[in-house]
């Protein structure tokens, strides 16, 4: 005998009785058997009471599209019992991907026409959630009628439903556009705050609905006042704040209206000014009314002390002991720390003491905001706050604080021993977490820096000694021993401690790098190419070095056994022409902005010097002028009288030193994508070492006027190359400049083939979904050959 279907209630006691799972499955198979022959038999009566069986089950996640048609036969019935389920139905089982959606489009059109109140409603909720462009191009007209009704419920329920037309199909703007005028003149609450997200949806969608509402501003601002000056209403109040979620709403759209447009920023300026003094913050109501006021006044054309009072208004956001508002104060400094900086500087304090939140999200906002503060002026105090913040940051924020620290003191360095110092603590405390550039970066100022050799070897020397973990420290501090080591050895420095140190203790220290397994194959190739040099610097005996250099001629490390062979060559064939070869390296030119005077002053000397006559030298003398190992073009540098040619072309190999390689030409960058506002640009690094890696980085920027959020960027290149996609960023570009997103490719290309890349560019921008796939064919030859 079949079992009796289940009332509701029954069914939901029954499944919510069920011990396991396929208890569970079997109560609901059972149950959707009935309802399917229910279904079949057509029972009118009790049609309403297993469709909403049915959704009950849908809302579990089990299958219940077969009740699809069940929903458009209720909707078709006159009862409202038959209605009420059949609309609830067609919102939860309906969507665009079905086309029986188009089914119920008369049904809602003879709804919307009839007088029946919640009739009505109900049809509007249903056109509201799922109605598609086609169904909102066809019932737009009823829409329209029911906005100017006398009943607030339907015009609520129609002003929402015109806001979802509005998204889906901008083209109905014009439709709605003359309602709007008159519904601003309601003093229902529920209407206003529709009417005025509505007008919002259509200043943001059409320039002509933006200029035809900024004529109702003074409206709009006559509205809030009155809003922020009644007293306590118990029907629109919110812990003392005057119906807080009308008041965002205008804010949100004072903003949009008087965005790059005088007249308007001047007729709200007032207004602003009496919101940020007279709204309540001991509530969060409160706050978020004052933080909608401070992004309106940032937006738009506002006047200075109005500005002002804005960032003060963060400020005091700082101090307050819920994380949330510190968070959003720090990401709106964040965004106006370029355009106001001198009215965040005063709350510097605030922000640093931000920096020992335990709130990793917290921290890494106050850390960026730190950053983006330091200026000439402020750079020695900032550098000490950010400094003793390294030692004690978390380990995942210890890569970009350290960053953040080397950028800024190479743009706002004082003094170029300050400069040194930085970097040194820097290497010293979070020497794993820096950029793969710092070594070079800093050998390349130490070089630059005559005056401070004998102060940097010191200093890297002890720093060496106590601790030789570090790799990036180690790396320098060899390379200065190795090409400073006289200095370290004659102990006149005045400007540190004396330090007495012998030769012995020299190679004893670069030996232990050697033999230390936490040195890397790199960090050992800067100290066996240290000990060659100290060959030529130190007054003792060389036995010990040629040993050391000896014994690594068997190393395992195919790098590391080139050098051991290349420099004990040089001891046993060439040893008249060490000490020419080994000679220190040149002053090195720094590139960047500090550096641009001294070329524009040596460029006349750079002309002279390309017009003199060059002396011609034998073929052999030039493959034996070693000196100019950077790039060959310095002029300053004073070269060896020639020397006889010698037998041997194995001479060309001691060219490959542990040293800084000729920069290769730069790649120029490559616009691949521009929409809306929004661009995505390709800059291009192949490094020295790794010819056959492509280092491309994506470079995601908004000038736009709206928010572009979600954004992926995807990538495929052909299958005989290699791609690795970094993680981006972030996924969140602010509109008007704001900070862009980056995100590496690596890609490994060994048979330098033809590069040839395709992108796929998903995000959100102006609340609809963009999605680009496109085809890169005219990437740089020089990416690939």
């Amino acid at each position: 005998m079949v079992a009796p279907s289940l009332k509701l209630q029954d069914l939901i006691e029954e499944i919510r009785g069920a011990k396991t799972q396929a208890q569970e499955r079997e109560v609901i198979q059972k149950e959707c058997a009935h309802i399917r022959a229910s279904f079949r038999d057509g029972d009118p009566v009790h049609r309403h009471r297993q469709l909403a069986k049915l959704l009950y089950v849908h809302m579990l996640g089990y299958p219940a599209h077969f009740g699809q048609m069940e929903c458009l036969k209720l909707i078709a019935s006159s009862r409202f019992t038959d209605k009420r389920v059949g609309y609830l139905g067609a919102m939860l089982l309906l969507d665009e991907r079905h086309d029986a959606h188009l089914l119920i489009t008369n049904s809602i059109k003879n709804d919307l026409s009839q007088g029946i109140q919640p009739v009505q409603g109900l049809a509007l909720c249903t056109l509201s959630t799922m109605g598609s462009a086609e169904m909102c191009r066809d019932l737009a007209p009823e829409v329209e009628k029911l906005l100017l009704q006398p009943s607030p419920y339907v015009r609520k329920k129609a002003i929402l439903t015109a806001v979802h037309m509005i998204r889906k199909v901008p083209e109905l703007s014009s439709v709605f556009l003359p309602p709007c005028v008159h519904l601003l003149h309601e003093r229902h609450h529920g209407i206003l705050l529709g009417t005025i997200t509505l007008i919002t949806e259509l200043c943001e969608r059409s320039p002509a609905a933006l200029r035809h509402f900024r004529k109702v501003v003074p409206q709009l601002v006559q509205i809030l006042r009155t809003l922020v000056t009644t007293g306590y209403s118990t029907e629109h109040s919110i812990s003392g704040v005057s119906d807080p979620f009308l008041q965002v709403q205008i804010l949100r759209l004072l903003r949009i209206l008087g965005r790059n447009h005088e007249e308007s920023s001047e007729t709200m300026n007032d207004l602003l000014a009496q919101v940020a003094t007279n709204t309540d913050t001991s509530r969060n109501a409160g706050n978020a009314v004052l933080f909608e006021t401070v992004l309106t006044i940032m937006d738009i054309r506002s006047a200075a002390g109005l500005r002002v009072l804005a960032v003060n208004i963060l400020g005091r956001f700082l101090l307050n002991s819920d994380r949330n508002i510190r968070y959003v104060a720090l990401t709106s400094l964040l965004r106006l720390v370029q355009s106001d900086h001198s009215a965040v500087q005063r709350h510097r304090p605030t922000v640093v003491d931000c920096l020992q939140e335990t709130d990793a999200s917290l921290s890494r906002r106050a850390l960026e905001l730190s950053l983006a503060l330091v200026n000439s002026s402020n750079v020695r105090a900032m550098m000490q706050e950010l400094q003793a913040f390294l030692e004690s940051c978390p380990p995942d924020l210890r890569a970009d604080c350290a960053s953040g620290i080397l950028l800024a003191a190479e743009r706002f360095a004082p003094t170029k021993r300050w400069h040194i110092d930085t970097i040194l603590h820097v290497l010293t405390t979070a020497g794993t977490h820096v950029r793969d550039d710092a070594v070079a970066n800093l050998i390349q100022l130490i070089g630059g820096a005559q005056e401070l050799h004998a102060y940097s070897v010191r200093r890297l020397y002890n720093a060496l000694a106590e601790d030789i973990s570090q790799q990036p420290l180690v790396q320098v501090a060899a390379w200065c021993i190795g090409e400073y080591g006289d200095l370290l050895l004659e102990g006149n420095c005045e400007e540190i401690e004396p330090l007495q140190v012998d030769e012995e203790e020299v190679l004893a220290l670069l030996e232990k790098v050697l033999q230390s397994h936490m040195s890397l194959p790199a960090t050992r190739g800067y100290a066996l190419t240290a000990l060659m040099k100290l060959s030529t610097r130190l007054q003792g005996d060389n036995n010990r070095i040629r040993q050391v250099v000896s014994i690594y001629r068997s190393c395992l490390d195919v790098e590391l056994q080139q050098r051991a062979v290349e420099y004990d060559t040089l001891f046993r064939k060439y040893d008249h022409m060490r000490a020419a070869i080994l000679e220190k390296m040149p002053l090195v030119e720094r590139d960047g902005p500090q550096a641009d005077e001294e070329a524009k002053e040596s460029k006349a000397a750079a002309q002279l010097s390309e017009a003199a006559p060059a002396p011609t030298e034998p073929q052999a003398s030039q493959l034996l002028d070693l000196l100019d190992l950077l790039d060959g073009a310095s002029g300053d540098a004073q070269h060896p009288p020639p020397l006889d040619p010698s037998p041997g072309g194995a001479l060309v190999y001691l060219l490959d030193l542990p040293c800084a390689p000729p920069p290769p030409a730069p790649i120029p960058d490559l616009k691949v994508f521009e929409r809306e506002g929004v661009q995505l640009n390709l800059s291009f690094i192949r490094p020295p070492e790794n010819p056959a890696l492509l280092l491309i980085t994506a470079t995601a920027t908004n000038s736009s006027e709206g928010d572009v959020t979600d954004f992926i960027c995807q990538a495929a290149v052909p299958k005989s190359l290699q791609l690795q996609l970094q993680a981006p960023s972030g996924n969140t570009v602010p509109a008007r400049g704001g900070l862009p997103i980056t995100q590496l490719f690596r890609i490994l290309n060994p048979n330098k083939a033809p590069l040839r890349l395709k992108l796929r560019l998903t995000y959100n921008h102006f609340h609809q979904s963009v999605q680009e796939i496109f085809e890169v064919n005219n990437l740089p030859v020089e990416s690939w050959q």
